[in-house]
């Protein structure tokens, strides 16, 4: 498990991406409705915040190991949703 430190960089870093994939998406496809963005950029900025705070408090009770393999396998899922939303946003 890597330290707090290092999962919060990379969640910004992953989020970051998304989140200039969407704003390119939005100025280069010339049917993009403006409030599906914007609902999209909102959701992309939720689930930083709602991880990165996940990290600095974890449940109580729960090993570690695990806590934070579960907080890993909630964001992919969280990010593979936003990601399929953003593919079907650019077609």
């Amino acid at each position: 498990m890597p330290n707090k430190k290092a999962l919060k960089k990379t969640i910004n870093n992953i989020c970051n991406d998304v989140l200039s994939e969407c704003i390119a998406v939005s100025l280069y496809s010339g049917h993009a409705d403006p409030s599906t963005v914007e609902a999209l950029i909102t959701s992309i900025i939720i689930t930083r915040n709602d991880f990165v705070s996940r990290i600095s408090h974890p449940e109580p009770g729960m090993k570690p190991k695990v806590y934070y393999d579960q907080l890993a396998a909630d964001f992919s899922k969280q990010m593979t949703e936003i990601l399929d939303q953003l593919n079907a946003l650019s077609e």
